[in-house]
């Protein structure tokens, strides 16, 4: 190939490139083009899905016009779906025709976020229940029938699915004043013959997509759990942090669908067996938090000579309310353990104490900012006896102190370490002090102090009950807001959060300065970390409950206030003088048990350390 081919081939090739380059559509055309090809796409997809659903249509048609006229309930696989409602003065249930279940539950004395409509747990598409009936022919499913609403009143209505005119399956639903609780019975009329005679119980399907209904998603979100009760035996439930299931092979008296003040509850008198439940988490922003699933079965009298008995309970979880569900039952149903008071010792203490003193400061009519004050200084009170005796034993610490340094000069040395400790433990004997003298008041106080913390997020009372400038005591106070989001902060700041990290720094900075670290790097350490300990309270509590933070800080402030109090009131020179005529007049020195032990344990090293130098001195 000659030099002329060559730089013809290279010319034709720059004129392509340059052609190309210049030919080919701008962003404008690219864009109509895909808007085109687009266009056409959904065209296509259109005409694709009308053609599925024209071809859905008539294979249904097929299937109805196939269907067996003989089938037990055939006459109602077609209806009209309506609501009943029932209703007393504190909710109201309507019950849908189409399967002939409850649809929606409203509590009339509880307000939405907007404080304005009542709070609905369920409606519509939110929830779903389906019972599940067998004969030799077919599984009877409620919700692919129509029932006929019978005998409707204000606060009654039967269901009924008609076989004929004289057999029918009847799901009564009664209510009554001034309880949040459904009655609920399933009753066969006439089905003998038409029902399988050897099933002896109904298979349930029941699930609920649980509605976020307070403004704290995150907090709402830790306390709603499905929650179910084993017969004879405690509570337990699905993990309210992930997603969860769980097989239940234990006989069940009730399954509860739960919020963080509210809950739907299905309770049978016969028991719910093999159940299969589930819980899902639902993102935030969705309107929801919860998707609960719940498969189970229980006793159903094909004969109709006895009825199915079950309840559902739609309501606040408000103790007393609950509890007093079970008044005049012999098998208690518990439902009270759907507030969550704390472990044994705590919800001991939180019902018989903080509960009833809450409930009497209440009565009064203060707002409930004042009686969280009242609540926090009547505990105080109440510990204050225990505070005395810790503060003490720190005072008498803290006067011994120069004794101990000398003490520590004395010993500077690591190898002589358990001498130093045998001796300082002996001067602590001498007199009559002990190191531990302030744990256990402590450890009496603690279970009081954390029963009211864990009561607080639980009580209703609190729910939009404003204070201050938090208009909600129940969840949290966005005094601030951001137009962003603060990683482990997120996009407000409580102003109550802030006032109780702001008091607990204050109490720490006190504490440390009523204990000289020295030069110690191990006592630093754990004065650095006790300062960041309250900052850490910052971004773990902020999207706590305003009230629980209100608490904390009165809490905290109360506490240092009494701390000073104390210190002033306390002559340390008169103290250690004290000590001194205790030390020489042993009859005054009140020896603890723990000197004791400790005077005995000194005894038995000095014993020990002397038989070893003895076999030294032997080899």
């Amino acid at each position: 190939m000659d030099k002329n081919t060559i730089t013809g081939l290279v010319l034709i090739a720059i004129l392509l490139v340059g052609f190309s380059f210049l030919s080919r559509p701008s962003k404008e055309q690219l864009a109509a083009q895909q808007h085109y090809y687009d266009s056409i796409a959904q065209v296509q997809q259109r005409e694709a899905e009308l053609k599925a659903k024209a071809e859905a249509a008539l294979a249904n048609e097929k299937e109805m016009q196939a269907t067996d006229s003989t089938a037990l309930f055939f006459n109602a696989l077609k209806g009209e779906n309506k609501g009943i409602t029932i209703q007393n003065n504190l909710a109201e249930i309507v019950v849908d025709t189409k399967g002939g279940r409850i649809a929606s539950a409203t509590l009339k004395e509880y307000m939405g976020q907007d404080k304005q409509t009542p709070v609905t747990l369920f409606d519509g598409e939110d929830a779903s229940m389906n019972f599940l009936f067998y004969n030799k022919k077919e599984i009877i499913q409620s919700d692919d029938y129509y029932f006929t609403p019978v005998n409707q009143t204000d606060t009654c209505v039967t269901m009924r699915l008609a076989a004929d005119s004289a057999s029918y399956i009847d799901f009564t639903y009664t209510m009554h004043p001034d309880t949040y609780l459904v009655d609920f019975t399933i009753q066969a009329v006439n089905m003998e013959g038409k029902l399988a005679s050897t099933k002896n119980s109904v298979d349930i399907e029941w699930s609920q997509r649980a509605r976020q209904i307070e403004k704290g998603y995150t907090y709402e979100n830790r306390l709603a759990e499905l929650t179910y009760k084993i017969a004879g035996d405690d509570t337990d439930y699905l993990s309210a942090s992930k997603d969860d299931k769980e097989d239940v092979a234990e006989k069940l008296d009730w399954i509860a669908f739960k919020n963080q003040f509210f809950s739907s509850v299905f309770l049978a008198d016969a028991n719910f067996e093999n159940a299969k439940l589930a819980s899902k988490m639902e993102p935030q922003g969705s309107g929801y938090i919860k998707d609960y699933s719940a498969q189970m079965s229980t006793a159903f009298d094909p004969t109709g000579k006895t009825p199915t008995q079950m309840y559902f309970y739609f309501g606040p979880n408000h103790y007393k309310t609950l509890t007093a569900l079970d008044k005049g039952r012999d098998d208690k149903w518990e439902l009270n353990r759907l507030v969550y008071l704390g472990w044994p010792l705590l919800r001991w203490v939180n019902k018989w104490f903080t509960i009833n003193i809450f409930d009497w400061l209440s009565s009064w009519g203060l707002s409930m900012g004042m009686v969280l004050l009242f609540m926090t200084l009547i505990v105080k009170i109440v510990v204050f006896p225990a505070t005395w005796k810790t503060y003490m034993s720190s005072a008498k610490m803290r006067v011994l102190k120069p004794k101990i340094d000398e003490i520590n000069k004395k010993y500077p040395k690591q190898e002589d370490a358990m001498k130093k400790q045998q001796e300082i433990m002996g001067l602590y004997s001498q007199y009559g002090v002990s190191p531990m003298g302030g744990c256990l008041p402590m450890l009496i106080q603690f279970p009081i102090l954390m029963a009211l913390f864990l009561f607080v997020p639980s009580a209703i009372e609190l729910r939009q009950q404003s204070f201050l400038w938090a208009d909600d005591l129940s969840t949290y106070d966005a005094f601030i807001t951001f137009p962003f989001h603060i990683p482990f902060l997120g996009s407000h700041l409580s102003l109550f959060c802030l006032l109780m990290t702001v008091t607990n720094i204050l109490n720490t900075k006190y504490m440390m300065q009523q204990q000289d670290t020295g030069a110690n790097p191990q006592m630093a350490a754990m004065k650095w970390m006790s300062y960041l300990m309250p900052v850490m309270f910052l971004f773990i509590l902020n999207d706590y409950p305003s009230g629980l933070n209100y608490y904390y800080f009165l809490s905290t402030l109360i506490s240092v206030a009494t701390m000073i109090i104390m210190r002033k009131m306390t002559n340390e020179e008169a103290l250690l003088a004290q000590l001194e005529a205790n030390k020489k007049d042993p009859k005054k020195m009140k020896k603890t048990g723990f000197a004791a032990r400790l005077e005995a344990m000194q005894k038995q090293q000095e014993e020990l350390m002397r038989q070893r130098q003895q076999q030294q001195q032997r080899h």
